[in-house]
């Protein structure tokens, strides 16, 4: 179907189906096609151009998928805590007169991994972005907004209600003891129920593309093949967290923000705040407010690809009842450094330190 002819991602972002369609029947094969084919129209769309110059800002998305019933959205409450939606909380935020039920939703995450040319360039920086890297980054609202738009849009013209939770009317980002602040619906926990990786060090989720991305997701009535989880816990994909093999993201940190406690986001942000903003109003000035960091994404083993994956993939893994890892379905313990591990790392042969950025 031609592009014009596909619906705008400027229309609502919240479908409702015609007709009142049931929670019954599984519906995998036209929606997932449907579903792809919308990601192959995205990645060379205006919703995917940068203001700028009209360079694509990621490359096509991939999908993961989860039952609103799986209990691992239990274990994402015990992560993130109580004011974290369950699927079926964030659907009838949106559509409270659907009649919906948890057995008849599935969300649908999506990844859009950076493009090759913003990879290149990331890795070839330090203590500052490259510019592609800012420019994905100051506009990357308007590509996965836009993507969210279509999905759901998409899934609607199809018959099925549909919406995008962080564009729910109670959305909104809260303060957290651990995390610093999370929001009522965390896309990187939605990918790793969706079966689509897990977190690093530096608390990104590293995915089959690595760890470089920008994450959406919707949520359809309908009932979908859930995307095996080829992993049990949060970490299993780190290298770090598996083998105690890794360590880079914490020496691409310029602000010192990351650590075997994972990522300090107060110290991260101020790095952001005094250091990169300045920076970038003043070389970028047609970027107003314009800030990113994401070394810790880049020339690292997890970059673009799940350095310890295929060790996870010896069969998928599930959770018991109350949604914890369910230890006898995994196919091997994860690593975990001990307390010497850490001060006897070593850069080049010499103490590990971490690098700062200018003044």
């Amino acid at each position: 179907m031609p592009e014009q002819d596909r619906p705008s991602a400027s229309s609502a972002t919240f479908q409702e189906a015609p007709g009142g369609v049931t929670d019954a029947g599984p519906d995998d094969a036209h929606l997932k096609a449907a579903l792809e084919e919308e990601a192959a129209l995205f990645e060379g769309s205006d919703d995917n151009a940068s203001p700028r110059d009209g360079e694509r800002l990621y490359a096509r998305p991939f999908f993961g998928y989860a039952s609103a019933d799986d209990p691992a959205w239990q274990s994402v409450k015990a992560d993130v805590g109580d004011s974290s939606w369950t699927p079926l909380e964030a659907f009838l935020e949106a559509l409270p007169e659907s009649g919906a039920t948890a057995s008849g939703l599935t969300v649908v995450s999506a990844v859009l991994p950076v493009t090759a040319r913003t990879a290149a360039d990331q890795a070839a920086s330090d203590c500052l972005p490259s510019e592609r890297w800012l420019v994905s980054r100051h506009f990357h609202s308007l590509a996965v907004d836009g993507l969210a738009r279509r999905l759901a849009s998409r899934l609607g013209s199809l018959g099925h209600e549909s919406m995008a939770p962080d564009q729910a009317p109670g959305f909104k980002t809260l303060p957290h003891p651990r995390y610093l602040f999370t929001s009522k619906w965390s896309q990187r926990h939605a990918a790793w129920a969706a079966g689509l990786g897990t977190f690093g060090l530096s608390e990104g989720l590293i995915t089959a593309s690595g760890i470089a991305h920008r994450l959406t997701s919707v949520i359809v009535r309908a009932r979908l093949t859930p995307t095996p989880r080829t992993y049990a816990g949060f970490r299993d994909w780190c290298l770090f967290f598996s083998s105690g093999k890794c360590g880079e993201c914490v020496r691409r940190c310029p602000a010192g923000a990351i650590s075997p406690d994972g990522h300090d986001k107060a110290l991260c942000r101020e790095y952001m705040s005094r250091t990169v903003k300045p920076w970038a109003a003043g070389r970028f000035p047609d970027m107003e407010g314009a800030y990113a960091c994401g070394l810790c994404q880049s020339r690292v083993p997890c970059a673009s690809r799940a350095p310890v994956a295929r060790a996870w993939r010896l069969r998928p893994v599930g959770l018991d009842a109350s949604g914890a890892p369910d230890a006898s379905k995994s196919a091997r313990t994860p690593w975990r450094p001990t307390a010497g591990f850490w001060p006897g790392l070593r850069q080049g042969g010499r103490p590990l330190s971490r690098k700062k950025g200018p003044a």
